[in-house]
This record gives structure tokens, C-alpha cells and sequence, in this order.
């Protein structure tokens, strides 16, 4: 995999503040991937992990909180002590990812690149500052594209009609809540 070293992300003391991370297969066989990361409460990516074909890439958001500065500490030199991690395992046969993939495979994991923190001043505009909001509208794209169901595929409208179980609950449950509250029945 290809991930860059480091992770770019505005200064906004006490906000989520958003990255994003493009991860490309560079080998000749299917890769899964995970992402991790020292404080999982306060980070996560989208998607998490993913199997990628050969020569695929996909562009990932990672969410971090960004803590206030401490003591008289300026607050750009602000040491990030969150490490993010992201393992990548070769796979024999391409498969759906799974986390359990991890700890099935554990001893074959072939590669674990190290990100680094860097926080940018989004008050000074510069090359990097652009080129992430850049990357963020790529991933945000990217994920309302993952959320779209594939085209030719139909997805099922919701069943409504006469006489379904569902809604005859819910006409009861009116009734009931018209009359507790001294309405009129709406029967």
C-alpha cells in the first residue's frame, strides 16, 4: 500500500477537525487494509478498512478532535501524541474485508506504515492547506458515491398497503395516544 507518512489536519482547538488519506494498492494481488490508532475515542477513518484489487486506490477521512493546548504551550507547536497505524495484509484469494481478517491472519500481516501528525493553520492559506480541502471534497465524494447502490440495481420500496400488521399497529397506537390525550377518536 501506499499511504503518505503524514496526516494533515487544520488547527481548530477544540473541533473535529477532518483529514484525508489516499490509500493506493501498489502490488500485484489483492490487499486488505485496517485502520488504527492509539485514541479510538477521539479518532476514527471512514472507511475503516477495505480490500483493494490491484492498482485500486480509495481516498479515506480520518476524524480527530484536537485537543486545546496546554499550560503556555503555542498552540501550532502542539506536540499530536495520537499515532495512527494503518496494517495491510496480502491476500491469496479477494475476499469482502472483515476486522476479523486481522487477527485470523495476524502473522501474515506484511506491512504497517506509521502516520505522523502535522496540524496546519487554517487562517494562512498555503499549498497544503489547499491541497487537503481538495482531498476532503475528493472524499466526501467518494463516500456519497460508497452510499449509492451500484447501477442496475434496484433497491426495494418499503411495503405499504391494507391490512399489514405494521399498520394496523400503528392505527392502534393513535387511537390510544389520541385518546390519552383526550382527542377524538381517529377511527
Amino acid at each position: 500500500l501506499d499511504p503518505s507518512a503524514k496526516l494533515y489536519f487544520p488547527y481548530e482547538p477544540g473541533k473535529q477537525a477532518r483529514s484525508a488519506i489516499k490509500i493506493k494498492n501498489t502490488s500485484k494481488s489483492h490487499v486488505a487494509f485496517k485502520f488504527q490508532t492509539t485514541e479510538p475515542k477521539s479518532c476514527f477513518m471512514r472507511p475503516a478498512g477495505a480490500v483493494l484489487a490491484p492498482g485500486e486506490e480509495i481516498i479515506a477521512t480520518v476524524f480527530k478532535f484536537v485537543e486545546p493546548p496546554e499550560n503556555n504551550e503555542r498552540p501550532m507547536e502542539q506536540k499530536s501524541g495520537v499515532k495512527f497505524k494503518i496494517m495491510s495484509l496480502k491476500m491469496k484469494v479477494p475476499t469482502d474485508y472483515m476486522p476479523e481478517l486481522f487477527e485470523e491472519q495476524k502473522d501474515h500481516v506484511s506491512e504497517e506504515q506509521v502516520m505522523r501528525v502535522v496540524f496546519l493553520d487554517p487562517e494562512n492559506p498555503n499549498s497544503m492547506m489547499e491541497k487537503l480541502k481538495n482531498q476532503l471534497a475528493e472524499a466526501d465524494a467518494a463516500d456519497e458515491a460508497r452510499k449509492k447502490p451500484p447501477e442496475g440495481i434496484s433497491v426495494p420500496k418499503p411495503i405499504i398497503g391494507e391490512g399489514l400488521v405494521i399498520d394496523e399497529w400503528k392505527q392502534r397506537r393513535e387511537r390510544y395516544l389520541a385518546q390519552q390525550q383526550g382527542g377524538a377518536d381517529l377511527a
